[in-house]
């Protein structure tokens, strides 16, 4: 991928910092927890890296850290327990719009979130921070024993236009939805080369990724409301009124295709493929549903909580990865604190429809789970 499409892939895709993300997505590290079974089976089978160097963890688009940091401290754990003293590295990868900052501050106890971490509990475990976006290979050469990744890539390098109609490829149809699912593969293929690169003989891939069930649900649309449509209709209702343009309209394209376990696997399953010759071959592929963490608390509330109160703490986790979408739509020659108003109308007009009918509005996650390995 080149530097140009890097640049633009960094100026439209980013977490919201200051430790909001982490706060706000508790759905996401119930994911990461949902696979721990599959990292604990990871540091069971890797083998010893050589010549007593050190074991090498890496997070591929790892935000703020939070959400990850008890999954890697236990497999910090395992570790130490198959490989006794050896020191540990932990590569935490994201782009350069990521909140590195708060990421360090997480590692360090500082967190509003973390009290602690593993950092404080054990002796010569290393973290390092890459601030370039995970199409490309970023570690050096057989250097690296286990990869995670968890809902992020998703994300693809750049936009291959602009979505007509909708906000999301899932609202997506024609030449612009063959677009995206092109640009998809190719990142695909590109992101299990670059993990190929990086890893030693015997290393482990576990990535939870956003994708579609064998039910045809996805992100925000399992058994209710479609979040992607709401977004998509309060966003051209706030153009139809003349609040945003035409132009601010299109321009608001989630850079993301959400890929079937199908699309997942084939090139892992095709012995012909570069994927394979590369020796990285398939351990485990299945999907799963996690629901909402705030719908279920206003579920089993049973009347205790308001539709208000379950609004304002649902949108909050949706507003933590598409913020920036919908910020960066809007014209650059407007005011910083236009754009915020407007940001700020959108997520509200959201957090009032949710309030004056609660009915089918979840955030429930759906994920292609993967475990891949290099062959020795």
């Amino acid at each position: 991928m080149s530097t140009q499409k890097d640049q633009k892939t960094a100026a439209t895709v980013a977490m919201k910092g200051g430790g909001y993300y982490s706060e706000s997505t508790r759905g996401a590290k119930d994911v990461i927890d949902r696979a721990s079974a599959m990292l604990q089976d990871a540091a069971a089978t890797i083998p010893a890296p050589p010549n007593d160097t050190a074991v090498s963890i890496a997070d591929f688009g790892a935000a703020d850290g939070g959400t990850s940091q008890e999954a890697i401290r236990e497999l910090i754990v395992s570790l130490r327990k198959r490989f006794t003293g050896r020191q540990v590295l932990v590569t935490y990868t994201d782009l350069p719009s990521n909140d590195f900052s708060m990421l360090f501050k997480n590692m360090l106890g500082l967190g509003s979130e973390t009290a602690a971490s593993y950092l404080s509990e054990f002796d010569d475990v290393f973290v390092h921070a890459c601030g370039i976006g995970f199409h490309r290979q970023l570690l050096p050469n057989a250097s690296l024993d286990i990869g995670f990744s968890a809902t992020a890539m998703h994300y693809v390098s750049e936009k291959p236009c602009e979505i007509e109609n909708h906000v999301h490829m899932v609202g997506a149809s024609g030449e612009t939805l063959k677009a995206y699912a092109a640009r998809a593969k190719d990142d695909w293929n590109n992101i299990l080369l670059a993990r190929a690169a990086e890893l030693r003989p015997g290393g482990r891939l576990v990535f939870m990724n956003f994708g579609i069930d064998e039910e045809g649900r996805y992100l925000g649309n399992t058994d209710g409301v479609n979040m992607f449509d709401t977004f998509h209709s309060l966003w051209k209702g706030m153009a139809v009124e003349g609040l945003i343009t035409a132009d601010e309209y299109c321009d608001a394209s989630f850079s993301q295709f959400y890929r079937t376990k199908e699309e997942f696997c084939a090139p892992l399953l095709d012995e012909n493929s570069r994927v394979s010759e590369a020796g990285l071959k398939l351990i485990s592929a299945h999907t799963g549903m996690v629901r909402c963490p705030y719908r279920s608390a206003f579920d089993q509330a049973g009347g205790k909580m308001s539709a208000r109160e379950f609004a304002v703490s649902y949108i909050p986790t949706l507003r933590s990865w598409s913020e920036t979408v919908f910020a960066n739509a809007l014209d650059a020659g407007r005011s910083a604190q236009e754009r915020a108003a407007l940001v700020d109308t959108f997520y509200q007009r959201y957090e009032d429809l949710v309030a004056a009918n609660p009915d089918g509005h979840a955030m429930d996650y759906i994920h292609c789970y993967l475990a891949i390995e290099k062959e020795a």
